[in-house]
C-alpha cells in the first residue's frame, strides 16, 4: 500500500468581497493547485486521485477556497474536518482568513452592483453582519489573517506573493534567444537587442563558415571597439530589470539578441549574456533559432569596409 506524501494545503476563506478570488488567482499564478468551493470532506478524495499523466504537479501545494457559497458550508464542522485531516494524514494544513470592515465591504458591493449572497433582497449590511457571525469560528481558528480594508487588489496580490511563494515559484522561466533579422523577428521576445552595430564576421572568409560559438569568431567580435562598453551596459540593464520582473510575478521572460543572419554576433552575445546571468544566480535556457541556416551573402547586406 502506497503511503500518501505529506502535502501543503491552505484553506482560503473569509468575508465575501474581501479578496478571496484575488488570493486564489495569485496562488494559481505561483504554481499552486487551486480548487474553489470544494467541500472539505472531499479533499481526501481529491488527494487520492491520480493525475492523468506523469507530472510534477503532485508536489504542488494545494489551495482550497471555501465560503458561504460552498455546498453544505458549516464553519464549526469545517474546523473539525481540517483538524482531523491534519491528524489522520499528516498534511501541513493552514487556514487563511480574509477580513474587511463592514463599511468598506458595503462600498465594494455598491461599486460593483453585486448583491451580497446572504442579502439578495435586503441591504448589503444585513448580509455582511450575518456572514461575520457565521464565519466567527473559522476566523478564530485561522492561523493567518489578512485585513484587506485598506488594500487594493495589487497590494493583496503582492502580500500573497511575499508570504506564499517559494524561491522556485518566484523565479520566472528565463530564455535567451539568438536570431537573424533576415529571417524575421521572434514573436515571443520581451526584450530585444540589435547586435548589427558590431562588425560582421561573415565578411571574413576564414570566419564565414563558423558560428558565434567558435573561439576565433568570438575573438573577432570582442575586438570591436564598441563591444566591451555595449555588452557591459546590456548586462547591467538585465541585472537591474530581471529582479523587477520577478517582483511583478512575470512567469516567462525571453531576451532576444539579433544580427543579420543569426549565426555569428547574436549567437556569441547570447552565450556571453547567458553565462553572466548564470554567474548572478539565474538559470536561463539558451536557444539559437537560426544557427543551422546556411551563410548567404545576399542576406548580410554590404560589407562595412566597402
Amino acid at each position: 500500500m502506497n503511503r500518501q506524501k505529506q502535502k501543503r494545503i491552505l484553506i482560503v476563506s473569509g468575508m465575501s468581497g474581501a479578496g478571496k478570488s484575488t488570493v486564489l488567482r495569485t496562488l494559481e499564478d505561483l504554481g499552486w493547485e487551486v480548487v474553489d468551493q470544494l467541500p472539505v470532506l472531499l479533499i481526501d478524495r481529491l488527494l487520492a486521485t491520480e493525475l492523468p499523466y506523469a507530472t510534477e504537479a503532485d508536489d504542488r501545494p494545494l489551495a482550497v477556497g471555501v465560503g458561504i457559497r460552498t455546498r453544505g458550508f458549516d464553519p464549526e464542522g469545517l474546523v473539525r474536518r481540517i483538524k482531523a485531516l491534519g491528524d489522520r494524514r499528516g498534511h501541513d494544513i493552514g487556514t487563511l482568513f480574509l477580513d474587511c470592515s463592514g463599511a468598506e465591504l458595503e462600498r465594494r458591493y455598491a461599486e460593483t452592483r453585486r448583491r451580497h449572497p446572504l442579502a439578495t433582497d435586503r441591504p448589503a449590511s444585513d448580509g455582511i453582519a450575518r456572514e461575520r457571525e457565521l464565519l466567527a469560528p473559522l476566523r478564530r481558528w485561522a492561523n493567518r489573517l489578512i485585513d484587506t480594508t485598506t488594500m487594493s487588489a495589487n497590494d493583496l496580490t503582492q502580500q500573497i506573493r511575499d508570504q506564499f511563494a517559494t524561491q522556485q515559484m518566484r523565479e520566472p522561466t528565463l530564455s535567451v534567444l539568438s536570431f537573424g533579422y533576415a529571417r524575421g523577428m521572434p514573436r515571443n521576445a520581451d526584450l530585444v537587442f540589435d547586435m548589427r552595430f558590431l562588425r560582421n564576421p561573415h565578411w571574413e572568409d576564414a570566419l564565414r563558415p563558423g558560428t558565434g560559438q567558435d573561439a576565433d569568431v568570438s575573438e573577432y567580435i570582442m575586438a570591436d571597439p564598441a563591444y566591451a562598453e555595449a555588452i557591459e551596459r546590456i548586462e547591467g540593464l538585465l541585472l537591474h530589470l530581471l529582479p523587477r520582473y520577478r517582483e511583478q510575478g512575470k512567469a516567462y521572460v525571453t531576451i532576444g539578441f539579433g544580427c543579420t543572419g543569426g549565426r555569428h554576433r547574436s549567437v556569441h552575445v547570447a552565450e556571453r549574456i547567458a553565462q553572466r546571468l548564470r554567474e548572478n544566480g539565474f538559470s536561463p535556457t539558451v536557444r539559437h533559432r537560426d544557427l543551422g541556416s546556411a551563410p548567404q551573402d545576399s542576406l548580410e547586406g554590404t560589407p562595412a569596409h566597402l
